[in-house]
Parts: structure tokens; C-alpha cells; sequence
């Protein structure tokens, strides 16, 4: 089942669409991009299966090559995948496999003789982050353990040696007690970009083991920091919790924003979705809505409207 998301409720229908069973199982996908999904159970293949605007008999796919393994590396394990426009068959398309550890690989799929660029990272900061892609920067992304520093790589200039950016964030003041919860979780940064604003937010996502419910995983906490509202700095990253008409969607899908107003949502929310859990956090009120199940395919597809307006603007050498 893909659930429609596209209208005013948050569930509101299922759409009568089939999808390999292979998907459904655990390691089915290794990731997936604007509604691309990486598979490999019988090598590198790229399927539009999960895309709700792509009907059952139009779906396509792209098989790629077989994933060269750098020493000391593995590409087992998947962390997730980026592409630099929302069709791989743009010519300018490139796409980025984050494996856990140090290995991250490029591909352009359009190619006819397609290879895999492969990079070593040196850092281990950036062993288990989750690349993007920029358009604003036009260079794929990741934010370090800690939200330290940005690395940005690219099929230029920055494929051997990544721009890096150090990071100063701004937490918000909290009583000693909330720092000492905040301790016990888990937490993961992310980069998602506001294409219709040109704006960068960082997401710290803190996660926390809830022993009354089995041990599952639930979100506990959600921080927001933004680019530019440090006059004296503007490259300093500070928390908010207004990000005005726009609301974000995190999945194991490539992050995304859209303008709130526009696509029916609540404006100043992030959208989440994992194996567990799926909900909503009002930044605002700092207050969060769920529901528990087995989520086996947790990815939130922008609308077809976003992956149009997006489609490659020819960015020559750096994707």
C-alpha cells in the first residue's frame, strides 16, 4: 500500500498500486531519492516501483554497475542515497550512495558507460551521516557527528578534497534536567534545503529507548537550526522553532521542504516517518504526534509538482 499524502489529512487514501515483494522485505531497498528506489538483491537497479505519479505499467528502471568495495570499506550496509535531479535519465543526473563508513560512491545513470566514482573519507565524523543534495550549493552534503562541521564533495573540484565548513550552533537554554534527558537519547543531524526560499536548515533529531513499550524507539526531540539570523556571523547555525510556511519531511528518503500553505500541511511542522514510528512535530509548541506500527518501506516521495520543478538546470561538472 503507498498512502496519498498530497491532501489536507495526513492519511487519506491508498492508492491501488502494486509493488515487488522484494521492496517489502528488509533488505529489499538500500535507499531511495524523489521517489527512485536503490535496490540490490541481484546487483544496482534503480526503480521508480514506489512513485505514486508513475503507473504500474509505465515504471521504469536503470541497472547499474556492480559497487566497487575501496580497501578497509564495505558496501553492505547503505546509510542512505541522494540524486542531484529528480529523474536519473537527465543527462546531468548524478547519484550518491553514502555507505556506512568511510566509503561514498558517485554515479552518473543517464551514461551509457556507467562507473562508479568511489571516495574514501578520511573523517571518521562522517562514517555514519546522510549525504543531500544542494542546489543552492550544487554539491552533495553531509553534516559531521555533532553537527561540527559540513563536508561537501562533488565531481569537481571537491571530489578528492571536500570543502569543509565549521559550525558553530546556538542550542536553545535549557534547565539542567532537560540536558540530562536529552543525554540518554540517540541523535542524528541531517541537512534539508528549502529550494523555494534558498534556505539551509540543520536537523538534530534525539531518539530514546522507551522500556515500557518493549524497548522500541520512539522521537523524543526535534531542534531546528538555521542559517543567517546571527547578523554579526551569518555562517553560524542558530536553533529556532519558526521556520515560518514551511514544513519538512524526514524519512529514510532523501529530506526535503515545502511550502506548508501550498501543499495543505501544517506550516512550522516536520513530517517524520521510520520503521517504527510516524508522526508530526509542531516546532512551535514543541509537541509531537504519532502512531506505532511496522513501517517496512518508510519513505515520504515528494509531490510530482516538486520533482518537476526540480528536474536537472544543467550543472556542468559539480552536481
Amino acid at each position: 500500500m503507498i498512502t496519498d499524502f498530497s491532501g489536507p489529512s495526513c492519511w487519506t487514501r491508498v492508492l491501488e498500486k502494486t509493488v515487488p515483494m522484494d521492496m517489502m522485505a528488509e533488505t529489499g531497498t538500500m535507499g531511495a531519492s524523489h521517489g527512485w528506489v536503490l535496490t540490490s538483491k541481484y546487483g544496482p537497479y534503480l526503480s521508480d516501483d514506489l512513485n505514486p505519479g508513475v503507473s504500474e505499467s509505465d515504471f521504469s528502471g536503470i541497472v547499474l554497475p556492480d559497487f566497487e568495495t575501496l580497501p578497509h570499506c564495505q558496501t553492505e550496509l547503505v546509510t542512505n542515497v541522494a540524486m542531484s535531479s529528480s529523474s536519473p535519465d537527465d543527462e546531468d543526473c548524478i547519484l550518491a550512495v553514502k555507505f556506512v563508513g568511510p566509503q561514498l560512491s558517485l554515479c552518473r545513470p543517464a551514461e551509457k558507460n556507467k562507473k562508479w566514482v568511489n571516495i574514501r573519507i578520511e573523517d571518521p565524523a562522517f562514517f555514519n551521516s546522510r549525504v543531500m543534495y544542494t542546489k543552492r550549493d550544487k554539491k552533495f552534503a553531509m553534516p559531521a557527528y555533532g553537527g561540527t562541521h559540513i563536508g561537501y564533495w562533488d565531481l569537481g573540484e571537491n571530489l578528492e578534497k571536500p570543502k569543509l565548513c565549521r559550525n558553530g550552533l546556538y542550542t536553545p537554554q535549557l534547565l539542567q534536567s532537560e540536558w540530562e534527558e536529552l543525554d540518554l537519547c540517540c541523535t542524528v543531524e541531517e541537512l534539508v534545503e528549502s529550494r523555494s526560499t534558498q534556505e539551509m536548515f540543520m536537523i538534530k533529531r534525539f531518539r530514546k529507548r522507551n522500556n515500557n513499550k518493549g524497548g522500541r524507539m520512539e522521537e523524543h526531540q526535534i531542534w531546528v537550526f538555521k542559517q543567517g539570523l546571527n547578523r554579526c556571523n551569518p555562517l553560524q547555525w542558530c536553533y529556532t522553532n519558526d521556520i515560518g510556511d514551511l514544513c519538512i519531511f524526514l524519512s529514510k528518503s532523501e529530506p526535503f521542504c515545502l511550502k506548508a500553505s501550498s501543499h495543505q500541511k501544517c506550516q512550522n511542522s516536520i513530517y517524520f516517518i521510520d520503521k517504527s514510528e510516524r508522526g508530526i512535530f509542531t516546532l512551535g509548541g514543541k509537541c509531537k504526534t504519532s502512531n506505532f506500527s511496522n513501517f517496512t518501506a518508510p519513505y515520504f516521495i515528494p509531490p510530482q509538482s516538486y520533482l518537476n520543478a526540480n528536474r536537472s538546470s544543467n550543472p556542468s561538472n559539480s552536481p
